[in-house]
């Protein structure tokens, strides 16, 4: 097929001038010869006859990839950024190869970044990054992505999970109630003991930043966590028998979701010498949360971060926090929680690193069955190297509560020495970083653990195997 662009030609002198006199020649170029010539054009430093080589080749074929593609091209160099973006994801759509919808991807994340739209370019890069051709292409995607982070007012993070586990609702290993070793006249019903089945997890939050200086960054955010449970049909089966045998309804699925909804403001600094690398951090959240379905409590908290630099290997993370609960659904759930934790970071001489954590909460609630005080440990090791096609992390938590008094039993009664609860768990988190799809890449998280309780209501074990997705960078 063949198409006349001979007045293109004569428009960029590109044609020796023809006595006026004369008839202006007629030039035959194929659908290849035209495009190879706007290609040239390009070159040559004259876009406008790329522009109007490549607009009779797309009369000719709308879906010519390499045509947008040039168009595209063309429109950067003549500051036409919005209209080149447009073309650029035309070539994307219509390329033929993974080689052709990188090159556009890329051309498209350029020209966002142009136009300042740099949630556009981040999405375009991630684009990119399914057809990136090989490993350098891959790191140079991940740094550019964090580039545009640091450009991005706005940020975006998404976690999902599902985790298959024994013991979805939190509970007790059996349906007899002991106390100090005593039994007692009490058993449980169906929503009280352990039920099998499988946990979903949405966690969404959206942040803007409001100020920035080279010091210091003030972010208002909003996150949003739902979770799900769907018991197992075996798990079913036994809900509806302990239902018979206690009088009580069949649990559903619903009973045991939770929901959590916060929006918060944080201002971040920097702190003494520069070498240093010390920071700041003050917020204040409001957030309401839900239970099965009903809403538990609304809630203020004021936290506050100090982390230090202690050597090239060593940084120490200091966290406060005080929460103020508001309109509880009951008493057991009004009241305040006030937090410390302690972080040590260190990275090993082979570039693995070492987390030694200690959390201490305070819960002053309006009920004695939800005051209490609570320690927990945690010691963690990530590799630095990848191990095969993933990269793995490791975890073992320890856990102490204790509730001074405590109102339990049948008939009800305050526990002697109220209720103590230890529990240790571990965890094995494997990255598959190498089986990714636009930067994000499947996880596997594998805990187990018990909880021990001079209750038996909160004697309980868990193992679960948790999927979900994770960003490369």
């Amino acid at each position: 097929m063949r198409r006349r662009l001979a007045a293109a030609l004569l428009l960029v002198g590109m044609l020796p001038a023809l006595p006026s006199a004369q008839p202006k020649p007629e030039y035959h170029l194929s659908l290849d010869q035209g495009r190879l010539l706007a290609a040239q054009a390009l070159g040559n430093g004259k876009p406008e006859l790329t522009l109007d080589l490549t607009k009779a080749r797309l009369r000719a074929d709308r879906q010519d990839s390499l045509a947008w593609y040039l168009r595209a091209a063309a429109q950067a160099r003549l500051n036409a950024a919005s209209a080149g973006r447009r073309s650029a994801a035309r070539a994307y759509r219509f390329a033929p190869d993974s080689a052709g919808k990188f090159r556009a991807a890329q051309l498209a994340a350029r020209l966002s970044v142009t136009e300042e739209r740099h949630t556009l370019a981040q999405i375009w890069l991630r684009r990119t990054a399914i057809h990136a051709p090989d490993e350098t292409s891959e790191e140079r995607i991940a740094q550019d992505y964090k580039v545009l982070r640091r450009l991005n007012p706005w940020a975006f993070q998404l976690r999902g999970e599902l985790r298959p586990s024994n013991n979805v609702n939190n509970g007790a290993d059996s349906t007899l109630e002991v106390i100090d070793g005593v039994p007692t006249l009490g058993r449980f019903g169906p929503r009280a003991v352990a039920l099998d089945g499988v946990v979903g997890v949405v966690d969404a939050s959206l942040s803007r930043r409001l100020h920035q200086t080279a010091t210091s960054r003030t972010t208002l955010s909003a996150r949003a966590y739902v979770q799900r449970v769907a018991l197992s049909s075996g798990a079913k089966a036994e809900a509806a028998l302990l239902a018979q045998q206690s009088g009580t309804t069949v649990p559903r699925n619903s009973e045991f979701g939770s929901t959590y909804g916060e929006l918060a403001l944080s201002h971040g600094f920097a702190v003494g010498p520069a070498d240093k690398k010390g920071t700041a951090a003050v917020g204040v959240a409001l957030g309401s949360a839900w239970y099965g379905g009903d809403k538990s409590y609304d809630l203020m908290r004021l936290n506050g971060r100090r982390s230090w630099q202690l050597s090239a290997q060593n940084a120490l993370i200091v966290d406060v926090s005080g929460e103020q609960r508001f309109d509880p659904r009951s008493p057991a759930q009004d009241g305040q929680v006030y937090g410390l934790g302690l972080r040590l970071n260190r990275r090993l001489g082979n570039g693995d690193q070492l987390d030694v954590s200690l959390a201490l909460r305070d819960t002053r609630a309006g009920h004695v069955n939800a005051t209490s005080q609570t320690a927990t440990l945690r010691l963690g090791y990530k590799f630095a190297d990848a191990i095969g096609p993933a990269r793995i992390s490791t975890g073992l938590i320890l856990g102490r509560t204790d509730y001074d008094q405590y109102i339990a039993g049948f008939p009800a009664r305050y526990l002697p020495d109220g209720r103590e609860d230890t529990s240790i768990y571990a965890d094995l988190n494997i990255f598959f970083e190498d089986y990714d799809y636009a930067g994000f890449a499947p996880t596997l998280r594998l805990r187990a653990g018990k909880r021990d309780s001079n209750h038996s209501r909160f004697q309980s074990r868990e193992v679960s195997v948790s999927l979900g997705i994770q960003s490369k960078f």
